[in-house]
C-alpha cells in the first residue's frame, strides 16, 4: 500500500510555463499524476499512447473531443481512450485533474 499525497491538489504553474503536471506514482501497468491549469489558461497537451482518467478535483472548464464536449467540475470523472485528441477549454476556475494512465505515461510511446 501506498498513500499518495498531494494527488489531485492544486499547483500554481511554475513561472514561465502555462500549466503543471506531476506525476505521483509510476509503476508498469499504470501511473497517476495531477494536471492543473489556471483559470482563463490553455490546456497545450497532445494525444497520449496510453488510456487515460481524469477526475476533476477543483476548477470548472469543458473538455472537448472529436466526439463533442461536455462542461466538467468537482467529481466529474473522464475516460479517453488512448490516440483521441481532447483539450480543456474555457477554465473559468483554476482546475485541478487527478489523472490516472493504463499502462504508465508514454510507456507506450515509440521513439
Amino acid at each position: 500500500m501506498r498513500i499518495i499525497d498531494g494527488a489531485g491538489q492544486w499547483a500554481s504553474p511554475p513561472p514561465g510555463t502555462a500549466n503543471d503536471w506531476v506525476e505521483h506514482l509510476r509503476v508498469p501497468d499504470l501511473s497517476v499524476g495531477t494536471y492543473c491549469i489556471p483559470a482563463g489558461g490553455v490546456d497545450d497537451q497532445s494525444p497520449h499512447t496510453e488510456d487515460e482518467i481524469y477526475v476533476v478535483t477543483g476548477g470548472r472548464a469543458r473538455i472537448v473531443t472529436p466526439d463533442g464536449d461536455a462542461e466538467v467540475g468537482p467529481g466529474a470523472v473522464i475516460f479517453v481512450p488512448a490516440g483521441e485528441e481532447h483539450r480543456f477549454v474555457d477554465v473559468a476556475e483554476d482546475l485541478t485533474l487527478l489523472v490516472v494512465f493504463g499502462p504508465a505515461y508514454g510507456s507506450r510511446a515509440t521513439a
